[in-house]
């Protein structure tokens, strides 16, 4: 039976993809806690795990409070029932919040204040900070302040996702004759959360901060004269921020639109309280948003993090600076187009530049011979480099062509903004496929030369934003070959017009050949083993959780393929397990820079197949977006990406969590006279070397 119909799952072999992805998260929280890396960087991987937790319960819980409320039956490989997976969610996540303010207040916020950074919290509030104080609370906050009473005149307001406010118990009477028990005091959006006091008030070289919600807790009886504040306690509700489109609306810009304004007020899915709220309170506010006391989580500091972090100079406190380098191929050259006449370049960010993809955009749109420039935008702000060099393409007269995914989560009012642009320019834009995120990275330039045209191409596994180019780990292809070339000229075709699905001559694309060329050389790695031969797949995603890729892999580990799985988020597949996958290794990579290339490597008989591509093993990458898996053909590039993409994650003994088959990770540590060896490191250091060569 072959791998892509045997049915290998059940919980007892699949991994649940939310508790996955839950314990990536916690990966992420033990970063802040490691002392290998320099304070101000554990703080900024505390902040980081907040975000992640917020978009988890926005996102992933979300999704499965909304089945359980519409009483829907879901077919997920594990077979775990969502009510189950939201218990399990529950512990998991208060068990981390708690250790997260854990690190914060015993240890974090203890060694910053040895280098004299200090955040004044509400008992933290001195004597000689009163009268600065109450100068800024009246001319830069009470004013813009609106404190709302609770009544039948005043129901509870309609509060905006991850907001900060207060509810406040009171005594007394107002300026009607009312008795008013609660008030909701919601924080103005527009104020900063964290405000740097004045040097004349702290002592010489230091630097005090002192939080939003100090302030107001602190003058919180005068934004209700004549009656008593008799508690004041922060809140925060984390809300359904998922977008849900019909597949037959007639404008998909003006539809998202639309949406991007319900998203503020989704069904609740988390309440976050001041630990010291009273519980008559908290059931007050749980009530209100419909939650039970498994979404309330008590905090022992402020209620959203996410807002916390300053951007501290001190160099000491931070990883040591390091500038992305220019490939060899490219310095001290006139054209890029006269570079890749002669050889394609490969470009591994951060540790090699994203300034050569810009500066080719640049050129083009200046160069009186390039024609056309067709391009995939994904995630690239208003401000990008990319976009303006599209923008003056256009004006110049060039044929430009974006495809713009406005469904990007959270860059979707971006999106829409960069759409605008360019079509003022005179670009063509399109939207893409409704139903299929465009989540390709492609740019096609068509330039002519003497009396033929010659395709210039970029085929990527990360998004157009220089600033991510920056932090995450991404490959970049810049080649003529011809076939590639024809190959993306036909993919663009799909995008833009209608037709049959592109015969492609090198490149796999989702949703239509893409799952089943995987399964291919997945069984493929299965027959050479079971005849005896050498037999090894190697695969760098962000997650992997397709069901028929996953039970093709157990296949092909009892038929003895060697299979090793770098897996940055989620892993369903389980690792190790006595007659199922003995011969599978996961591990995932987390450290300076966020792991996101993707990267295929099969033995295939010595032949060596090596792919690069925009997609995860994910369902939704595989079957409901457009994605590109182009080969990596050339020698010098092939051997390089092995052994700096792939071989170096497999030796990593520091930043390296490992998988069992119980599910559980654990950080691996150098053996016994083994040195230390980290592959981001690493690549830096190599780039250094050749930098200085």
């Amino acid at each position: 039976m072959s791998a892509a119909k045997k049915n290998l799952h059940n919980s007892h072999t699949y991994i649940n993809r939310e508790l996955s992805l839950l314990e990536f998260h916690k990966r992420v929280l033990a970063q802040a806690k490691d002392s290998c890396h320099p304070l101000l960087e554990r703080f900024k991987f505390l902040i980081i795990f907040s975000s992640n937790l917020d978009e988890f319960f926005e996102i992933r819980v979300a999704g499965l409070m909304k089945q359980l409320d519409l009483k829907l039956i879901t077919s997920a490989p594990d077979s775990i029932p969502n009510e189950v997976i939201l218990q399990q969610i529950s512990e998991t996540a208060h068990r981390a919040v708690e250790e997260q303010y854990k690190i914060l207040n015993q240890t974090l916020l203890p060694e910053l204040q040895n280098y004299g950074i200090r955040f004044i919290q509400f008992n933290d509030i001195l004597e000689r900070h009163h009268e600065w104080i109450k100068n800024h609370f009246f001319k830069q906050i009470q004013p813009v302040v609106t404190p709302i009473s609770l009544d039948p005149a005043h129901p509870f307001p309609r509060l905006v996702n991850k907001s900060l406010n207060f509810i406040v118990s009171l005594e007394g009477q107002d300026a009607f004759g009312r008795h008013i028990d609660l008030a909701i005091v919601p924080a103005p959006r527009s104020l900063p959360r964290v405000v740097r006091l004045p040097d004349e008030l702290c002592p010489k070289g230091e630097q005090h901060y002192i939080l939003l919600s100090a302030m107001i807790q602190y003058y919180v009886n005068d934004l209700f004269p004549g009656m008593t504040a008799t508690g004041c306690y922060q809140f925060r509700v984390t809300r359904n921020a998922d977008l849900t489109l019909a597949a037959d609306v007639d404008d998909l810009a003006i539809a998202l639109k639309d949406e991007l304004s319900s998203r503020r007020f989704g069904r609740a899915v988390r309440l976050e309280v001041d630990q010291k709220c009273p519980d008559k309170l908290n059931n007050y506010l749980l009530e209100q948003f419909n939650l039970t006391q498994q979404e309330l989580y008590r905090v022992n500091g402020p209620v959203n993090l996410t807002r916390f972090f300053i951007d501290f100079d001190i160099p000491e406190l931070n990883f040591k600076p390091f500038q992305p380098v220019i490939p060899k191929a490219l310095r001290n050259q006139n054209l890029i187009f006269d570079v890749l006449k002669k050889e394609d370049v490969l470009l591994h960010h951060p540790f090699d530049s994203f300034q050569p993809v810009i500066n080719l955009l640049r050129e083009a749109a200046k160069d009186p011979h390039v024609l056309a420039i067709k391009q995939t935008l994904y995630r690239s702000g208003p401000d990008s480099e990319i976009v303006q060099a599209l923008v003056e393409a256009a004006r110049n007269g060039k044929e430009v062509t974006a495809i713009i995914e406005l469904r990007a989560r959270f860059d979707e009012e971006s999106n829409i903004i960069v759409a605008n642009l360019l079509q003022e320019a005179g670009a063509v834009v399109v939207y893409g496929i409704v139903g299929y995120k465009t989540h390709a990275k492609m740019i096609l330039i068509v330039r002519r030369e003497g009396e033929n045209l010659r395709r210039y191409v970029h085929l990527g596994t990360g998004n157009y934003h220089a600033g991510n180019a920056k932090m995450y780990t991404d490959y970049g292809l810049l080649t003529t070959d011809d076939d590639i070339a024809e190959d993306v000229h036909k993919i663009f075709q799909e995008l833009t017009g209608m037709g049959r699905m592109a015969k492609l001559k090198k490149l796999f694309h989702a949703p239509f050949t893409l799952h089943d060329q995987l399964l291919h050389y997945i069984e493929q790695e299965t027959q050479f083993a079971l005849s005896g031969q050498p037999a090894r797949i190697i695969i760098k995603v962000n997650a992997l959780t397709e069901p028929q890729l996953i039970s093709a892999l157990y296949q092909a580990s009892q038929a003895g393929v060697k299979i090793d799985l770098i897996i940055r988020s989620i892993c369903c597949l389980r690792p190790q397990v006595e007659g199922l996958s003995e011969n599978i290794t996961v591990r995932s990579i987390v450290g300076r820079y966020l792991e996101h290339t993707r990267v295929y490597y099969f033995y295939h008989n010595g032949a060596e197949k090596l792919y690069c591509a925009s997609a995860d093993w994910m369902g939704r990458n595989l079957f409901s977006r457009v994605e590109s898996c182009f080969p990596i053909e050339n020698k010098k590039i092939k051997k390089q990406i092995i052994q700096d993409g792939l071989l170096s994650y497999l030796k990593d003994n520091t930043r390296a969590w490992e998988l069992d088959a119980n599910s559980q990770w654990t950080l691996t540590q150098p053996k016994e006279n083994e040195e230390k060896f980290m592959a981001q490191k690493y690549l830096i250091t190599q780039r250094e070397i050749k930098t200085k060569s």
